[in-house]
């Protein structure tokens, strides 16, 4: 499935581009779950309280928790590939 998604250049204006979804697995039995703290307050809190239930009601086999440098820069692309090799599935959490 194609989404059209909105993107926000600061410095070029605004553009529009279709992004293929990634696929989905089925179910989470046995996957490891990456979530990707934004270090936004509560962040921590959410994703430590998401993990517990993916375990709990999902049969998730372990959860990696990484935690950005700061908000407001992207992650680092060995965070990213570090996830990528570990995790069947990754949440970016976004905290308030």
């Amino acid at each position: 499935m194609t989404v059209k998604m909105d993107f926000v250049d600061p410095t070029a204006g605004s553009v529009s581009k279709a992004v293929a979804l990634a696929a989905r697995p089925p179910d989470l039995s046995g996957k490891v779950v990456g979530v990707l703290d934004n270090t936004k307050e509560q962040a921590d809190v959410i994703l430590e309280t998401l993990g517990e239930s993916l375990r709990e009601k999902y049969g998730v086999k372990e959860v990696v928790v990484r935690r950005k440098e700061h908000y407001s820069k992207p992650a680092p692309d060995e965070m990213i590939a570090e996830m990528a090799d570990q995790c069947d599935v990754v949440i970016c959490a976004l905290g308030g």
